[in-house]
């Protein structure tokens, strides 16, 4: 191997830019989750992961393509982490308290000035709109499921479903939070322990 020929161990540097992105990408994550995203600009975002300007870049072309990215990317791996606890769970009659109680532990990390710069911003508000959505539906379809198996009460799932969605949507828009004064996490584990309660076989026999 002559000097000027690659070394056959090092990665492309296609793949060295993707490792780079998933880096900031995950170091964005837990910024915003801390403090937030609206106050912070492309100079303040590049100075706190130690960056430059465009290698902060690399992750979208924009600040706004920025805040959509990295919001999706933490609900798709909280979701990925909330699937793989509930595949955990052999009884079907205890997943969807899994499933609730692990969504609470995606959300533990996330602060209030996080959930305020969501409710604030149209297009990162939507993601978390749409994934609340979606986690209804997996609810319903839990219910449905821990029904069918004999091991919840025989209760309507698409009602039960219908509820639960209701107060995930107060909690995502923050009209709980607002009345309760609970964060989306706490509120989480407390829709989890009454849903149990309310499910459970025998209940209000």
């Amino acid at each position: 191997m002559t000097a000027h020929d690659p070394d056959p161990a090092a990665p492309p540097s296609s793949a060295r830019r993707g490792a780079r992105r998933d880096e900031l990408l995950a170091a964005l994550v837990d910024l915003f989750l801390a403090e937030g995203f609206l106050d912070l600009g492309i100079g303040d975002l590049a100075t706190r992961l130690r960056c430059s300007r465009t290698t902060l870049y690399q992750v979208a072309a924009s600040k706004e393509q920025i805040v959509t990215t990295v919001v999706g990317r933490y609900f798709r791996e909280a979701t990925r982490k909330v699937e793989q606890r509930v595949a955990a769970e052999p009884d079907p009659g205890r997943r969807v308290t899994a499933y609730l109680l692990a969504v609470a532990e995606a959300l533990a990390p996330a602060g209030p000035r996080f959930y305020a710069d969501l409710a604030a911003h149209a297009a990162a508000g939507e993601v978390y709109r749409r994934n609340t959505e979606a986690a209804a539906a997996r609810v319903r379809r839990l219910v449905e499921e821990g029904v069918a198996a004999g091991r919840l009460r025989p209760v309507d799932g698409a009602f039960v479903g219908a509820a639960v969605a209701h107060l995930m949507e107060g909690i995502q828009v923050g009209t709980l939070r607002e009345r309760t004064g609970l964060d989306d996490a706490t509120a989480y584990r407390a829709l989890a322990d009454l849903v149990a309660r309310g499910l459970a076989p025998g209940a209000h026999s």
